[in-house]
């Protein structure tokens, strides 16, 4: 029996009433709290991307979110444009309980038999995708190149993610009207982004627990070091704040299970399993499923492939084609991966001589194919990877222009292409100009890691990959 009563009346018992003269000061925490809440309420149906200030509506994005999903959103969209109207008269009063319905709705929308998504194979556990799939045996990594490499993994992503944060969010065309090509840091980069954040969550509780770490695990780290999050990692942290575990706290009242937040955090899994795709793929669906499910967990686990592997491989083609046939047949994510290649393929058998044109028509095709997707979703950004890849060979530089060039979340995509090759090429292969203006300090919002050394970081990323092995 719980003895919570004992303490409970003993408080009642101790407690001493106050002067009344002070006691109508403590409403003013309540003013400050309805406050806190119109606030987050209004960063729902507007807000500006950190750093490149692109304009975006979470609430619309959700229902997108839930079309794309394959379920009947018209209730939704009619709530939609009442929320969106009432957001126009700045009534708060009106839009907090149209939020309120909009949420509801989305969670008991009915399936749309129509739609598209229906029709793939749908891969909702690591055991299924295991089944799907012939992995590799796992290779070993020299021991005298892994530190380096690890370091340049790190590194290469921390720049990635520096370049793309000033253009996420933007359009191809936008892009390209702006700044043309994008050959360096559009301004004195910043390490600050999501992403970073929650692979050091990662990291922290597989440091601990090495291969025998659960998502319980994962999901532990997320709510003590990071405070806050964005679409399907916002929603997933309040389920684990209402106590609410993996994998429930990624599919309860989440639409955005498909969106790029599980992808954008691939690469931590294939760090601390380098050669391995099937391990970094099964760590992919541990750590995914803390906030999202099927499609997008398949997105985190084509990122830790392709980081695994990059470690063993040389040809960046080869190794795209080798990881697209690691994702199980018949799935949608699957489906994206497969126009993406093949878009990339037709554009150079078209214009073989050209420069930049086969790229820039095989994102063109991929844009259209994908235009129904939300810019924070992962097939249009698993695409821009694929391209940016596929057309980038074997060269950083060209691989970042790419990137940037694509436009969408460009800071996640940057991030983990950028990841891809530093480990495939390590220090040397990554250019001074990219690395010099970061130096070694990443700096973060992640409680009790404000900054951090870059170098410390990856030595602390190999000796927890070291320390698993040995552990097995």
């Amino acid at each position: 029996m719980s003895r919570a009563w004992e303490t409970e009346l003993e408080i009642r018992r101790s407690a001493r009433p106050k002067d009344l003269s002070d006691a109508g000061q403590t409403w003013g925490a309540m003013k400050w709290l309805r406050e806190s809440q119109d606030n987050m309420l209004v960063v729902l149906w507007y807000s500006e991307v950190p750093v490149s200030g692109a304009p975006q509506c979470l609430m619309r994005g959700a229902v997108q979110a839930a079309a794309n999903r394959g379920l009947d959103v018209s209730a939704a969209d009619r709530l939609l444009v009442a929320g969106q109207d009432a957001f126009a008269r700045w009534d708060i009063g009106a839009l907090t309980g149209l939020t309120s319905l909009l949420w509801r709705e989305l969670a008991l929308a009915p399936v749309d038999p129509a739609s598209p998504y229906w029709t793939h194979r749908l891969v909702t556990t690591w055991e299924e995708h295991r089944a799907a799939v012939s992995f590799p045996a796992p290779e070993p990594v020299a021991p005298a190149d892994l530190d380096a490499r690890v370091e340049a993994g790190w590194l290469a992503q921390i720049c990635g993610g520096a370049l793309g944060s000033a253009l996420e969010g933007y359009s191809a065309d936008r892009i390209a009207e702006r700044y043309g090509d994008v050959t360096g840091y559009l301004q004195p980069p910043t390490t600050y982004n999501d992403d970073i954040a929650f692979e050091l969550a990662f990291l922290e509780a597989f440091a601990h627990r090495g291969h025998l770490v659960t998502s319980a695990d994962v999901a532990e780290r997320w709510v003590v070091l990071v405070p806050f999050g964005w679409s399907a990692e916002h929603v997933a942290l309040a389920n684990l704040r209402l106590g609410l575990y993996p994998p429930e706290s990624g599919t309860r009242a989440n639409p955005f299970t498909d969106w790029i937040g599980a992808q954008m955090r691939g690469a931590m899994c294939g760090l601390v399993a380098p050669g391995d795709a099937a391990e970094a793929a099964r760590l992919a669906w541990i750590d995914g499923v803390v906030s999202h499910a099927g499609n997008g967990v398949l997105g985190e686990t084509f990122n830790a492939m392709l980081t695994a592997l990059a470690f063993v491989r040389r040809d960046v083609r080869a190794l795209v084609e080798e990881v697209t046939g690691l994702i199980p047949p018949g799935t949608q994510y699957r489906w994206v991966l497969d126009q993406a290649l093949a878009a990339c393929r037709e554009a150079e058998r078209e214009d073989p001589g050209a420069a930049n044109s086969p790229a820039w028509t095989a994102w063109r095709r991929c844009e259209k194919l994908l235009e129904e997707y939300n810019w924070v979703h992962a097939y249009p950004n698993a695409a821009a990877e694929v391209v940016a890849l596929w057309f980038g060979r074997g060269d950083f530089d060209r691989t970042m222009q790419l990137i940037a060039r694509c436009g969408l979340d460009v800071d996640c995509n940057a991030a983990q292409v950028a990841g891809v090759r530093g480990a495939m090429l390590g220090p040397e292969g990554i250019g001074r100009r990219w690395t010099d203006p970061i130096g070694d300090t990443l700096e973060t919002y992640v409680r009790g890691m404000d900054t951090l050394s870059i170098k410390a970081l990856a030595a602390r990323t190999v000796e927890a990959a070291r320390n698993a092995a040995k552990r097995g």
